[in-house]
């Protein structure tokens, strides 16, 4: 049986001033599923997400949360959606349990229910033992795990993550990861902006490379890697002028190649005979990644 999607998004536009942010954008997320955003500073992500949120307006387009159109029927789409932002905006001064109950009953959920849902979001969040605590003595790692708590307070059926785990250490952020992932396990819609490649290829089913308002790449990760980058590659380390002459002989061969400080990554090399890759110099080998794609797409860097 084929299903709605949870996330309907068709040839929306978005322009501020003679700048536009979101150029024609069409986009379908399935139920279930988590998808990924990947995109340079000033893509148009964060301006999409906060169009699905209804707070900024659209200049054309459409968009529906589980049928709901955002414009015309937007109090029934924010019931079923949840929110985690990159910018923290809870009450400092308020305890983690009183900041989730006041975003409860915002949410509109029934007050019989409130006091289970919360407990619920302290739970999900690992914070039921500091529940009475006031949020200005959590850690940032706990903030952030309060935050994902919040979006799901009122049982959503779509999660929007803007950049979820940005500026947390390695080891906050693996533990964040393992919140997502139960969540999406559960059965609810995620759609996630990150600049970290692994969150991406750990916790995404689909990714949506966007550049310039536009969606330039769609795929599983191991499909993006196959279509644009291959599935190994060579990384040659040496002074600029030696790297201008790989990155040349790569290019007469019918390879891609790809930057990055003082070494090269030739991609795409599973095929390619091992006296070729030799006679360009030392090297390792090394699988492709969702990196290698999005520089070879977007001819940046991700941040994360």
């Amino acid at each position: 049986m084929v299903h709605d999607p949870a996330l309907a998004i068709r040839n929306v536009t978005k322009r501020f001033g003679d700048f536009t942010a979101v150029d024609g954008l069409t986009l379908d997320v399935q139920v279930g599923t988590c998808l990924g955003l990947l995109g340079p500073n000033g893509a148009g992500k964060t301006t999409l997400m906060r169009m699905i949120t209804g707070q900024t307006g659209l200049n054309g387009g459409s968009i529906s949360v589980m049928n709901f159109d955002v414009t015309s029927q937007s109090r029934q789409a924010r019931s079923i959606l949840g929110v985690c932002p990159q910018q923290d905006n809870m009450d400092d001064q308020q305890t983690a349990r009183e900041n989730l109950a006041l975003w409860a009953a915002l949410c509109r959920v029934p007050r019989s229910r409130r006091k289970q849902v919360v407990a619920d979001a302290l739970e999900t969040a690992q914070l039921a033992d500091r529940s009475h605590e006031r949020v200005t003595n959590l850690s940032g790692g706990m903030r952030r795990r309060l935050l994902l708590g919040r979006a799901f307070i009122n049982s959503p059926k779509l999660v929007l993550l803007d950049e979820p785990t940005v500026g947390l250490d390695p080891q906050v952020r693996s533990d964040l990861w393992l919140m997502i992932d139960r969540v999406r396990r559960s059965g609810v819609t995620v759609v996630m902006s990150t600049h970290y490649i692994e969150e991406a290829e750990r916790l995404a089913d689909d990714i949506a490379i966007v550049n310039h308002g536009r969606i330039i790449a769609r795929g599983t990760p191991q499909e993006l890697r196959e279509r644009h980058a291959g599935l190994e590659a060579v990384e040659y380390f040496g002074p600029t002028d030696v790297l201008d002459e790989i990155a040349a002989k790569a290019a007469n061969a019918g390879l891609k190649s790809r930057r990055a400080g003082l070494s090269i990554s030739v991609l795409g090399v599973e095929k390619v005979s091992s006296e070729l890759l030799a006679s360009l110099g030392r090297h390792s080998r090394r699988p492709t990644n969702l990196e290698d794609v999005f520089v070879l797409l977007t001819g940046e860097a991700l941040d994360g």
